[in-house]
């Protein structure tokens, strides 16, 4: 399947796929706002292929059954939480 990937000009990180090139017609509105005026970055046939953060399987499911796939950057790490439980863990007991 050939798809158009765009990045958003409000969310870095954010990812929107779509089977037709500049067709955003199955894009909800509010997600538009939201994600900015898409930046075309690649067109890709992602059969057969890995992506890098997510799974292509639901990217393919998604543009089948909603028109349209969003990928979002993962949250970040809770440094903070990361370093008391390491430190707990050190702690003998």
């Amino acid at each position: 399947m050939l798809c158009a990937i765009y990045k958003s000009s409000k969310k870095e990180g954010a990812y929107l796929y779509i089977p037709k090139k500049g067709d955003f017609s199955q894009v909800p509105d509010t997600l538009m706002q939201m994600f900015g005026k898409p930046i075309m970055v690649m067109m890709v046939n992602l059969d057969g292929r890995k992506l890098a953060q997510v799974d292509i399987d639901k990217v393919l499911q998604s543009l089948k059954e909603d028109g349209f796939f969003l990928q979002l950057p993962p949250p970040p790490k809770d440094l903070l939480q990361e370093y008391k439980q390491q430190k707990a863990r050190q702690q003998p007991d």
